[in-house]
């Protein structure tokens, strides 16, 4: 007899979802200090941040494993006189192993619930390496993959619709 689940549904109905990390590890990590290249700042300073996101899943060549990269490109300008004042660039990756999934929720598994996983260890380089730089330590603040996922989702329909008015 198949074990039911308090809702009363069957265990055996639903397979179980299953998301292991293999590996974490930084791709490409570049820092420049433009303050200290240019020579030292003088004058007002008021950083301005800007944090642009992208994202990369694809297969690997092992059953059920996925190479998920999480791309942030960080750029402080002073808001007085646009001058840049740090560019940041983190290419942080992760494997993972996930089984229990449909082939249509694999895509928003890997997009949306893998960068969660991955975020928490971008956000401490990208404060180390900020603080290393000599700048006061950069908090990320949390990223929101699903709001990420769905705008990406929107862009490409769009895209889709002008190509196909393109051709009508």
């Amino acid at each position: 007899m198949a074990e039911e689940s308090p809702s009363g549904n069957s265990a055996a109905a639903a397979p179980q979802v299953r998301l292991q990390v293999l590996a974490q590890y930084v791709r490409d990590l570049s820092f420049e200090n433009l303050v200290v290249q240019k020579g030292v700042a003088t004058g007002d300073i008021q950083p301005d941040v800007q944090v642009a996101v992208s994202l990369d899943a694809r297969k690997r060549p092992t059953p059920n494993q996925f190479e998920v990269i999480t791309k942030f490109k960080v750029t402080s300008k002073n808001k007085v006189n646009g001058d840049v004042l740090f560019l940041l660039e983190l290419e942080y990756g992760g494997t993972f192993h996930i089984d229990g999934v449909s082939d249509d929720q694999m895509h928003p598994m890997l997009l949306i619930e893998c960068p969660r996983l991955l975020f928490p260890f971008v956000r401490r380089i990208i404060s180390d390496v900020t603080r290393d730089g000599g700048f006061p330590p950069l908090n990320v603040d949390t990223v929101d993959f699903l709001a990420l996922y769905r705008q990406e989702l929107a862009r490409r329909a769009q895209l889709q619709q002008q190509a196909t008015e393109t051709v009508n």
